[in-house]
């Protein structure tokens, strides 16, 4: 089965913010209510739209930009996982990573990554009482036989029939040929596959696009929030304009992250379920460092326990993460203190290599839906899911509440499946298909390999629309670039000055069909030109600009959303534009 393709662009496939906004109110009431626009919440709409059921969603900010936008990119099967005895997860996870490589091969893709070894045999007695306690206790570092027990293990769980190659181990001399500006005192290097997602953002649009194009009655608006409830449900507020209505459901999913609680709350139940941690990154601009990595993800111990990374990514290199107890109603920010954390951990494998502060083109911080975890250490803390199901009285109504507690982006499939079952069971209505195996949006029929890729793009050409125009389009949207293509040569079109990758009707297709609300959604959700350093005072005024007169705004409107991104990316991401009216 697939998702039916939207080709005609027309009114009926629109999905600005405005105009979905607009039908939540027109039409005040749906058999399901989901609250955050995380993957999971997402996921699960996609799920009950391709079931047929009258499901709305709503989300207080813009989609995927709590933690669902500040992953660390991997789509993994948890090989630390083992340690704390969640094999069940594991399984889940590693079935979940296989099948996102054929499902949405434009945006997940296998990802070598090794681990630099320095011991032979250190953490063997200590591991079995990490294991039973789930507690760090004196750091051992982990050796070559406890990894090498490890890495056999994941094979059995991961292989997909043998289709993932198995872990290999190579000794001091070919690990310092393969990365010679790795530490000397090297002993044993293993590389196994896990898979990555470049831009989870973008994936996360795809997989709503999907649940709107397969059930066009299936409503889902960003900038929207749930304030509290009335006598006739619950209150949402537009934040756009501040205006208030009230939406009524048979079931509400909150899914709103490590925010749960919160939200349970403002429905008038109060609830304990959360125990978010904090996961922060850094995103360099440093040739030297991506040069060292050779292409592999370096995945590894640092000297405190943490399970830390650093990640080529095109031309730049993700390094991180923490894993920090925060207050939840404080702005998720990349601290000093981290980033020198992470200076440090880049010293730990590459002891030759400098990285300052001005390497730095971008950083990112979001707290984990993790459950409640009191005195476990937050390295320990279950990465699995749970749903907490009550009847509760919202507005006069019985209504069930199905609250989604911890979750990780690499099973959101399967997470959303059993979150739709759950719902489907309280609304008493049958499954009447399933999301296994449904390719996902643009990666319909993805060319496979790079000459089909090569090809694609010979073949997408229009006058206008050259083949490196073709290449930053299905990489962004994957074959629905064949839909962005048709759209931009229907009318006038001009590249961006301040950049290639971008265009003045591309931004009307952004605005039409993927609910853009501020000028900062454009930097960071629906491309990745803040993430890799690319936002410059021209790119601001120029997207300023051109989103005005597609989203009403006046001059003030403009300079405002200017300032906001300015802010917003000085702010949560310590990038420092310099305004062109500076």
């Amino acid at each position: 089965m697939s998702i039916p393709v939207d080709r005609n662009n027309g009114e009926g496939t629109t999905t600005s913010t405005r105009t979905v906004v607009q039908r939540l109110r027109d039409k005040p009431r749906a058999s399901v209510l989901i609250i955050g626009g995380g993957i999971n919440g997402v996921g699960t709409f996609r799920d009950l739209a391709l079931q047929g059921i009258d499901v709305a969603l709503v989300e207080r900010g813009d989609y995927c930009q709590g933690a669902s936008g500040a992953s660390s990119h991997m789509i993994h099967g948890g090989i630390r996982y083992l340690e704390n005895g969640e094999f069940r997860l594991v399984r889940e996870s590693v079935i979940e990573r296989n099948a996102l490589m054929k499902i949405a091969p434009h945006y997940v893709k296998p990802l070598q990554t090794t681990i630099p070894i320095y011991t032979t045999f250190s953490g063997i007695l200590s591991a079995p009482m990490r294991f039973l306690t789930h507690k760090q206790g004196k750091q051992v570092e982990r050796g070559a036989v406890l990894i090498k027990a490890g890495l056999t293990m994941y094979d059995f769980f991961s292989r997909d029939g043998g289709n993932v190659p198995r872990h290999s181990f190579v000794g001091r001399k070919k690990a310092l040929a393969a990365m010679p500006d790795v530490r000397k005192d090297i002993k044993w290097a293993a590389t196994y596959f896990d898979a990555s997602v470049h831009n989870p953002e973008r994936l996360t649009l795809d997989v709503l696009r999907d649940g709107q194009v397969i059930n066009p009655e299936a409503r889902a608006a960003n900038y929207v929030s749930a304030v509290g409830t009335g006598e006739d449900g619950v209150l949402l507020r537009d934040e756009l304009t501040g205006e208030t209505f009230t939406f009524q459901a048979d079931v509400v999913v909150n899914a709103t992250g490590a925010w749960t609680d919160n939200t349970n709350a403002v429905l008038g139940s109060e609830t304990r379920f959360m125990g978010g941690t904090k996961g922060s990154h850094i995103v360099l601009d440093h040739p030297e460092l991506l040069k060292a990595c050779n292409g592999t993800e370096i995945f590894f111990e640092h000297v405190d326990g943490r399970i830390v990374l650093i990640y080529p990514m095109g031309d730049r290199v993700l390094v991180g993460t923490t894993d920090i107890d925060v207050d939840i109603n404080e702005q998720a920010v990349c601290t000093d203190e981290e980033i020198e954390y992470f200076f440090e951990l880049i010293g730990h494998v590459f002891p030759d290599i400098e990285v300052t502060q001005d390497d730095i083109v971008y950083s990112f911080s979001g707290v984990r839906p993790l459950p409640r975890h009191d005195d476990t250490q937050p390295g320990f803390v279950s990465r699995d899911y749970r749903i907490e199901k009550r009847e509760e009285k919202l507005g006069g109504r019985s209504v069930t509440t199905l609250s989604l507690v911890g979750g990780k982006w690499t099973t959101f499939r399967a997470l959303s499946e059993h979150l739709t079952n759950d719902t489907l069971a309280a609304l008493g209505k049958p499954r009447k298909a399933s999301t296994a195996g449904v390719a996902i949006g643009g990666g319909q029929d993805f060319p496979t390999d790079a000459a089909a890729e090569r090809a694609w793009i010979k073949r997408a050409v229009r006058p206008g629309v050259d083949e490196a125009r073709v290449e930053v389009l299905l990489t962004r949207y994957g074959t629905r670039a064949t839909d962005v293509i048709e759209y931009l040569a229907e009318g006038p079109d001009r590249l961006f000055n301040s950049t290639k990758e971008l265009s003045t009707r591309e931004l009307a297709y952004m605005v039409e069909h993927e609910q853009v609300g501020h000028l900062i959604d454009v930097l960071i959700r629906r491309t990745s030109l803040a993430f890799r350093g690319l936002v410059t005072g021209e790119l601001l005024a120029e997207l300023a600009d051109t989103l005005a007169p597609l989203l009403g705004w006046d001059a003030a409107r403009s300079a405002a959303e200017v300032k906001l991104a300015e802010t917003v990316l000085a702010e949560a991401h310590r990038v420092h534009v310099k305004s062109l009216t500076a």
